[in-house]
């Protein structure tokens, strides 16, 4: 099975360790290592985590604060999202 980033969540991705990178650059660094570790192994299990509040996706959580939203697909797992958990998801319809 291949791991596929989109371009959405690779966005995501930097922006949080940025983010988090202008407080604590180690801690950053280790959030950054968390995800793609966490990315890796769905593809190995890639029903192991929660199904996600969108039809057709799974959450991770990564670290307490933070979620990978991915999708499954015959040969693919492809990380679609990277959200704070606090985050308003999926985006409230009209907004």
């Amino acid at each position: 099975m291949q791991l596929i980033w989109r371009e959405t969540a690779l966005i995501d991705l930097d922006r949080i360790v940025v983010y988090v990178s202008q407080f604590n650059y180690v801690a950053a660094t280790r959030l950054q290592a968390l995800a793609e570790s966490c990315a890796e192994r769905i593809v190995e299990h890639p029903f192991l985590y929660r199904a996600g509040r969108i039809p057709g996706t799974r959450e991770a959580l990564i670290h307490p604060n933070y979620l990978l939203v991915y999708r499954v697909t015959a040969d693919a797992v492809e990380i679609v999202n990277v959200l704070h958990s606090r985050q308003l998801y999926p985006p409230e319809e009209g907004v």
